[in-house]
């Protein structure tokens, strides 16, 4: 599958799992009064869930075991994670920079580097 597919649909499958993100992002500032970085790295590990099973399975239709693929995927998600959450922190916490707009800023530097892990280390088939 070629580049600019594969985007897409990473992008499509990104889609509902930053819908949980959101959410949670939402519910956990307005409603249980957590910070924003935390509320959002809450979110981010429950839509990675989702996304690891539709990236496996439609975005890179992988062959790999779930060990080795989850296991990767998750270790650049990680850093994903820290990237987000250190940097909503920075913009909401230091800066005092509205949330949402943070979290719209930070999502797509998380998009870039969550799609460059992906496709080149975590779901890379064996050559």
């Amino acid at each position: 599958m070629n580049l600019s597919s594969q985007f897409f649909r990473f992008t499509a499958v990104g889609a509902t799992g930053t819908l949980v993100q959101y959410t949670m992002l939402w519910l956990g500032v307005e409603s249980l009064g957590m910070p924003a970085a935390i509320a959002s790295g809450v979110g981010y590990a429950l839509g990675s869930v989702v996304n690891y099973l539709l990236n496996y399975l439609f975005t890179f239709k992988s062959a790999k075991s779930h060990t080795e693929a989850a296991s990767r995927y998750y270790a650049v998600l990680g850093i994903g994670w820290f990237i987000n959450t250190g940097l909503i922190w920075l913009l909401v916490q230091h800066w005092h920079q509205n949330y949402w707009l943070a979290q719209l800023l930070v999502s797509g530097i998380g998009l870039m580097w969550n799609f460059t892990g992906s496709r080149l280390w975590a779901f890379k088939p064996a050559v």
